[in-house]
């Protein structure tokens, strides 16, 4: 060794006692231990009287240790008598007791003096020289030796790995544990570290009889040294660098039998026999069973500080672990793990490197002996249970721990309340010592197998046994099966703490989640230019490669590279998961810090935050709208990314949406599914109020709503290219396609793709006001002053502001209006129409246009088969139509020219936005009782007339008018569930009790309206239908043809008709009469009308024209006399 620039290392400090026989030099072999040559002389040294006549006997041949009277008592107290024949059998005995407890200090001293005599001895050396013969041949290191000071049995220690003569390995393993007891006895160490040891005060280096055999505690002193440095910034006292080394290689030497560390030894002694009664000693077993207890109540706390230094020495160099080191010896020398000239040899050996390098080779596929991942998975347990062993954490994070998480030392659960200081709103964890703690959470890798963590462990013991015990014990896949548990029903509060808390660190870096790593470390180097698993790079950190990953994953083929298939789908798995939290997204977190703790800081619950960010999306700064926009749109793209959404709507989607979650890639169609099944009965509230959520988010930016995006995407950048929000594209492009279809263009502007998604947006916005927003923002105080206890989704509250019409502000009525006007011209955006009438429609209008869905069901209204619920809506959307006449399209084409030609005095005093409460369709009913009408008009102008004649509530300025005569005089018939024109009826009946002007004046227009068709009088029709059909069966319908077909037949006396007709029509005659009465003719033409459509009309016809033969007589007269008188004045 010293040929190699080495100092000398100690032998190895082992205790196993061998009573094996050697024959060395002519000795015999005996039932004891060997016993070495005659006793050497004892060093030179100044010694006193008594100490020097101790020494006399034993310089005698067959001197013997059991007859020195300075131990004979304490031998005879503790060793068995048999052994009292071998000193080195006594040696072995004594020196196992507490010097200071149980050995007498003179007798203490003797031993010692025995065994340094023993090691300064040539014939110590010759000894090993014949046992080890050819073993010394066959090592270089050994041969070359130089003989007589001790190194040549050191050498033999050091490489004793490689001995296999028995006797050599014998006698080398019993000599060591002998001799090397105490520091000043092992060849070298005294000397590297002689100013260490006086400047730390760990004991004197001087030999003499008043000091006292240290049996180890002088090197636990210098190994705790060595380890407080580490953990120190400011080193006020280093340890010499060679010195460390001596420490390290005695702390190596001794860690394959806990015997030859002395200060371990006698602290652990009753833990030994307590914990590890039958764990045999050698090959650092007893140390890794005491390592195992080390947190147990019943260890004794003088056991779990030696032993936690014994572990801090082995985070410094992994060789002090004899298994560790045994065991990836060869691993280490195949992954090339101690070949980097870059790094410093002291860092090579340090554990977490050890760890880093195989942990890359194992998640990189490439073999590592089972034995060697065994003792790494141990030691990775061991650094995540106890933080101090990591000395970066010692040293970043001390304030932090004095802070936060002070006497929370044992099985890791201090580490874990760094991670729930450091992923916190308002974390308190400094860079350094977050840097700290990501780099233990590396080295460690409880991503790979969760029992690692043992407060992970602990915690989730109970939802690992119900939720996941289908899964293999360790495997990576424990840790995904929890996440998919989180904020659910088998998931207890620890194991969520504890799993967010370890997940928070595992989501900074891509490689920490070993599934990910191995599926997508070739994706990684392909396209995000990442590196070796352990090593890092400035342009594409680790936190940064999954962001690089995600961004490939929902790439098209014609966008370029994307991911292969396996690794994408661990993206997804991945993304699936981190949505649960957004602390789970460095990214987001990073850059929406400021904005989580201004909008966002009473959302405590899960995946409120995320949703807080979206609805606060206008107020974030520029940087976190990016980063939430951008996570949004890929939401849009797969909806799974929310699985809490996913998890509350599992039985819609079971029941509904199944084939939509088979396909590998949603692409909307998920989300456009559970849209559409809204309202199903396996719908959930919370299920409910999550899609409602994204629609609402959706409105937003129209990149939100994926399938809306791919379709129109190159439609908005052509028609709508400044516009971002998606309410406002949706209004462009359909605002674009009513242009063109009204002014028949030959070629639409909108795709046909995109015409086709624009519909589907158009009718999942009209389900909800709030996907409304021009419409919901002016209504919001007629929301809470009118509807406030009605439910949003299902249109239900449009429905409501519609009906409080006449109460609305004017703004929101206004809107209202609009909304209306563009319903009932596509009937198809009528949520409640269109869900309330959905079996109706499949039954009367399968064949029917879309924009005339609306006529098709007022055609068969009244037909036996439909369905009352449908008749009602349709009800009220006549109601509605009859308001105004811009919100019947079929009414408004038909009468373009009559309208203005007409009713122009009405639209003249009308404003643009306001309705006009059935004015022009009253207009048009007097014109068309006038017979003034065109035909297209006329016939609409007949259907409404023939419908508010059986419905009175169709009639909206009856209804105004009328309201008081019709609550007093006609509540009863008002009341009937069934109108079949039981109101207008009463009303004719009471002509004569009707009070008030307007209402007098309705009644006698609908009289004029009737006479003009009888169609128009329901009760007349019915009590007439036989007489038509016998009587009339030949005259056209319409202008009051029927009508007066039927008064002739009246007067007829030969023609008998039903008498309930003809008292109908008796009453209808005297009405008129009334009417003629009380509203005479207000012009000519009415009084034309009159008389055309009178009983008398023969008579009056014949009197006005007697009366203009009797006027033109005159007149002939009168001329003749006056052209007379006018010549006689000429005349004169």
């Amino acid at each position: 060794m010293a040929a190699h620039g080495r100092p000398p290392l100690p032998l190895l400090l082992l205790s196993a006692c061998l009573y094996s026989c050697v024959a060395v030099r002519g000795f015999k072999v005996s039932s004891g231990p060997a016993e070495p040559p005659n006793p050497p002389a004892v060093r030179t040294v100044d010694l006193p009287a008594k100490e020097e006549a101790a020494a006399q006997p034993r310089r005698a041949s067959g001197w013997k240790l059991a007859e020195e009277e300075a131990c004979r008592e304490d031998l005879s107290r503790l060793c068995p008598k048999h052994t009292w024949t071998n000193n080195l059998a006594v040696l072995e005995c004594l020196q196992d007791r507490r010097e200071h407890m149980e050995l007498a200090p003179d007798c203490n001293h003797l031993l010692w003096s025995y065994k340094l005599n023993l090691t300064t001895d040539p014939k110590f050396e010759s000894v090993a020289l014949e046992v080890c013969k050819s073993t010394i041949a066959e090592i270089k290191e050994c041969n070359d030796e130089e003989r007589g000071r001790g190194y040549l049995v050191s050498c033999l220690v050091d490489h004793r790995g490689n001995i296999s003569e028995y006797q050599c390995n014998q006698y080398v393993t019993k000599m060591t544990s002998i001799v090397f007891s105490d520091y000043r006895l092992i060849c070298g160490f005294m000397d590297k570290c002689k100013e260490d040891i006086n400047l730390l005060h760990c004991g004197s280096i001087n030999v003499g009889q008043k000091d006292i055999h240290s049996q180890g505690e002088v090197i636990a002193c210098l190994e705790k040294a060595l380890v407080k440095e580490a953990e120190q910034q400011n080193h006020i006292r280093p340890i010499k660098e060679e010195c460390q080394k001596a420490i390290l290689r005695v702390a190596e030497l001794s860690s394959d039998d806990f015997h030859l560390d002395r200060h371990l030894y006698f602290a652990c002694r009753d833990d030994r026999e307590r914990f590890c009664l039958n764990v045999q000693a050698g090959e650092g077993r007893v140390y890794k069973c005491l390592f195992n207890h080390k947190f147990e109540e019943a260890m004794s706390e003088k056991c779990r500080d030696a032993l936690t230094t014994r572990q801090k020495l082995i985070s410094q160099d992994y060789r002090v672990s004899y298994s560790l080191a045994k065991a990836c010896k060869l691993d280490l020398k195949k992954q090339h793990c101690s070949l980097d000239t870059a790094l410093p040899r002291a860092r090579e050996a340090r554990l977490s490197h050890l760890l880093l390098c195989l942990e890359a080779a194992v998640h990189r596929g490439r073999p590592v002996s089972g034995e060697c991942q065994g003792e790494m998975l141990d030691y990775r347990r061991m650094l995540m249970e106890d933080f101090s062993l990591s000395p970066e954490i010692v040293l970043h994070c001390r304030t932090e721990i004095e802070a936060h998480c002070s006497g929370l030392h044992r099985k890791g659960r201090t580490l874990h309340c760094l991670m729930r200081v450091g992923r916190g709103d308002h974390s308190t964890v400094g860079s350094v010592c977050q840097g700290a703690l990501q780099t233990l959470i590396q080295s460690a890798d409880p991503g790979a197998d969760y029992r690692i963590d043992r407060a992970l462990n602990e915690a989730c013991e109970s939802v690992i046994q119900t939720a996941c015990k289908h899964i293999r014990s360790g495997d990576p896949m424990i840790l995904s099966c929890l996440m998919e548990h989180l904020y659910t029903e088998k998931m207890v509060e620890d194991c969520e703490h504890r799993l967010l808390e370890l997940q928070y660190f595992i989501s900074r870096d891509w490689k920490l989640d070993p599934i990910l790593y191995r599926k997508c470390q070739g994706d990684a180097a392909r396209l995000c230019h990442t590196h070796g698993w352990n090593e890092t790079s400035d342009l594409m950190p680790a936190g940064a490669v999954f962001s690089c990953l995600y961004r490939h994953a929902y790439r098209t083929e014609e966008q370029g590279r994307r991911l292969s298939r396996d690794c994408k789908m661990e993206v997804q798995r991945v993304l699936h998961q981190r949505a649960l939290d957004v602390k789970l997204d460095p990214e987001l977190q990073k850059r929406c810090i400021s904005d989580l703790g201004k909008w966002c800081s009473s959302k405590n619950d899960a995946g409120q935050e995320l949703e807080c960010l979206q609805d606060h999306l206008e107020d974030l700064v520029q940087s976190c709208r990016d980063v939430v926009g951008n996570l949004t749109e890929l939401e849009s793209e797969d909806i799974q990314i929310d699985a809490l959404l996913i998890r509350a709507c599992e039985p819609v989607i079971q029941a509904h949406c199944h084939d939509a979650t088979d396909n590998q890639m949603d692409t909307g169609v998920l989300m456009e599914c559970l849209v559409q099944n809204k309202h199903q009965k396996e719908m959930n509230d919370k299920c409910a109020v999550g899609v409602t959520h994204f629609q609402l988010i959706q409105m937003k930016d129209f990149r939100f709503s994926y399938k809306f995006k791919m379709a129109c995407k190159e439609d908005v950048l052509r028609l709508c290219p400044n516009i971002k929000k998606k309410v406002d594209v949706v209004v462009c492009l359909s605002t674009t396609v009513r242009n063109d279809t009204l002014q028949e263009a030959r070629e639409q502007r909108v795709s046909l793709k995109c015409r086709k998604q624009l519909r589907v947006e158009e009718l999942e916005m009209s389900e909800d006001i709030r996907l409304e927003p021009e419409l919901y923002d002016p209504c919001k105080p007629d929301i809470s002053r009118l509807c406030p206890n009605v439910p949003f989704g299902n249109a239900q509250m449009i429905e409501c502001l519609k009906e409080q019409k006449r109460h609305l502000s004017p703004r929101c009525h206004q809107r209202i209006f609009r909304l209306q006007e563009v319903e009932m011209s596509d009937p198809e955006l009528d949520y409640q129409l269109m869900r309330v009438c959905k079996q109706m429609i499949k039954r009367f209008c399968t064949e029917a246009d879309a924009r005339n869905i609306l006529q098709c069901l007022k055609q068969n209204k009244n037909s036996e088969l439909m369905d009352p619920k449908c008749k009602q809506m349709i009800t009220k959307r006549q109601i509605t139509q009859n308001t105004d006449y811009r919100l019947n399209p079929v009414l408004r084409k038909a009468c373009r020219v009559d309208i203005p030609k007409f009713c122009k005095s009405i639209l003249n005093k009308a404003s643009e936005d306001s309705e006009l409460e059935g004015q022009v369709i009253s207009c048009l009913k007097l014109k068309y009782a006038d017979q003034k009408l065109s035909s297209d008009c006329e016939d609409q102008i007949r259907v409404i007339l023939q419908e508010s004649a059986l419905d009175y509530r169709l009639d909206p300025q009856l209804k105004v008018h009328c309201s008081e005569e019709i609550s007093s005089l006609c509540a009863e018939e008002a009341a009937a569930q069934e109108q079949m024109g039981q109101v207008e009826e009463c009303l004719k009946v009471n002509l004569l009790k009707v009070k008030h002007d307007d209402c007098k004046k309705e009644v006698l227009n609908m009289l004029k309206e009737s006479k003009a068709d009888i169609f128009v009088d329901p009760v007349l029709h019915t009590a007439c239908a036989l007489d038509l059909k016998h009587h009339c069966a030949a005259v056209t319908p319409g202008r009051g043809r029927q009508m007066s077909c039927l008064m002739e037949a009246l007067q007829v006396k030969r023609v008998r008709l039903q008498p309930e007709c003809k008292k109908r029509l008796q009453d209808r005659i005297d009405m008129w009469s009334y009417a003629a009465k009380v509203a005479p003719a207000e012009g000519f033409s009415d009084l034309a009308v009159q008389v055309m459509t009178s009983p008398s009309k023969n008579y009056l016809l014949f009197m006005v024209a007697l009366s203009v033969c009797v006027l033109f007589l005159v007149g002939l007269l009168c001329g003749r006399i006056t052209k007379r008188v006018t010549r006689e004045l000429k005349d004169r």
